[in-house]
């Protein structure tokens, strides 16, 4: 048996790759994670100027009170919170949102009642059942010429104040 000494240390090929130390790694590695955390974070700060939410519909608005509607009748149009009576040539509008807590009240034949607690309004707003403890506010509205209004929720007239047609 004969024992043959291999080369610890032979000649390296040009080709062969040269071994990187671990510092220069760990160091290549914490400027790329670097790179990459401010690149994400530019990217980021790009959606900034762009809204995430989407807008709610405005407060005022238009409508033209349908020619059925009898006198004393409330007009809710959809997706408003807002009562608008036509009461012989005068018209108002009354806010359905509830002064308890909020709620949106439903309109019936004597007034508005509160489905999450009992309130009971009159046709014009006051409280006639509690827990509500004040009556609902009355919205403007303003006359555009034949039976189209401007209705404005976002501001609120004294109770009484109503617009000739």
């Amino acid at each position: 048996m004969t024992i043959e000494a291999k080369p610890t240390n032979g000649a390296r090929s040009r080709l062969d790759p040269e071994a990187m130390p671990r510092r220069d790694f760990l160091g290549l590695t914490a400027w790329w994670s670097a790179a990459a955390a401010l690149l994400f974070g530019f990217l980021g700060s790009m959606r900034l100027p762009k809204a995430a939410v989407l807008p709610s519909p405005s407060k005022k608005f238009k409508i033209t009170l349908p020619a059925s509607l009898a006198s004393g009748q409330a007009y809710v149009p959809a997706g408003r919170s807002a009562a608008i009576y036509k009461e012989g040539m005068q018209v108002y509008a009354v806010s359905t949102i509830c002064t308890h807590l909020g709620c949106i009240v439903k309109a019936t034949d004597s007034g508005f009642d509160c489905p999450c607690h009992g309130s009971k309004f009159a046709k014009d707003g006051a409280v006639l059942k509690g827990p509500a403890p004040k009556g609902l506010p009355w919205i403007e509205v303003k006359h555009l010429g034949g039976d189209n209004f401007l209705i404005d929720e976002g501001k609120s007239v004294a109770a009484g104040t109503t617009v000739t047609v």
